[in-house]
Parts: structure tokens; sequence; C-alpha cells
């Protein structure tokens, strides 16, 4: 199935199972496309405006230069390991500096404190690692 661009209708079956994803999952697979064209694809945390946007943050690192090289990313969830629940988002993606850092946003830290705490960080320590906020522009949502 094919939505039309960035629409996510979750009055549908499909549209309700991506809706799901995208606020409850804990992991999105984020590919960005390397400078030499090869797709680097990476876990990332990320939250969902509920619209058409999503926003992660990021270590300073090679994922940032790829997005700054080329904005084009896909966002990729797990599926459910059988073929199943297949869905992927494309989108154009910005290092936005105007959005909140990790701990500074009430969206980010309600859905990852315990998970923060857990990999040994304080929300702090946490936004000073992953420093650059980026957000995602949803412009395509194709699945089953």
């Amino acid at each position: 199935m094919l939505a039309p661009m960035g629409l996510i209708d979750d009055t549908t079956d499909f549209g309700a199972r991506v809706a799901a994803h995208l606020r409850d999952d804990v992991v999105v697979w984020l590919t960005t496309v390397t400078p030499s064209g090869a797709p680097l694809p990476s876990p990332v945390w990320f939250v969902w405006d509920g619209a058409e946007e999503v926003t992660m943050h990021s270590r300073p690192s090679a994922r940032v230069r790829n997005v700054e090289a080329n904005p084009n990313v896909t966002l990729n969830f797990a599926g459910d390991g059988r073929g199943g629940d297949i869905v992927v988002l494309s989108g154009h993606a910005t290092p936005d500096t105007t959005l909140p850092a990790a701990d500074a946003s009430p969206a980010y830290l309600a859905k990852y404190d315990e998970h923060i705490a857990r990999i040994g960080h304080t929300p702090e320590t946490f936004a000073q690692a992953y420093s650059v906020p980026v957000r995602i522009r949803l412009t395509r949502l194709r699945g089953h």
C-alpha cells in the first residue's frame, strides 16, 4: 500500500498501525546515504509530532554529515519477523538547532527517560552526547 505524500490516515487499519508504530515503538531504523551513495541504516530513538514530522537526536557523527550532504532518508520499522506489518516512511532530514535539546523536550523525556537511565546517562549527559537535533519531514509512506 502506498499512501499519498505525508498522509497517515489512522482511520484505516494500515494507518492505525503506522500511527501506533510512530507513537509507541522505541527504535526505528533510520537510513541515510553516504557520500559514496551507500545506504547507512542506524537504529535511532525518535518522537513523532502526530502529523508529518519526526525528531531524533544524534551524536555529531557520520549520520549527521550524511544528512547534511543528502537529506533524503527512510525510517523503517522492524515488522513482524514473518514479512508482515511492513512500514517504510521516506522523508527529508535536517539538523535543526531551533529544536529543543533532548533534555528540554518533554515528549522526548516522557518516551525515553527510563531508556536514558538504562544506558547509564542522565537526561543532561544524554543531551550533551546526542547534541544534534534532527527534524525529519515525512513525505511518503508505504508498506502493508
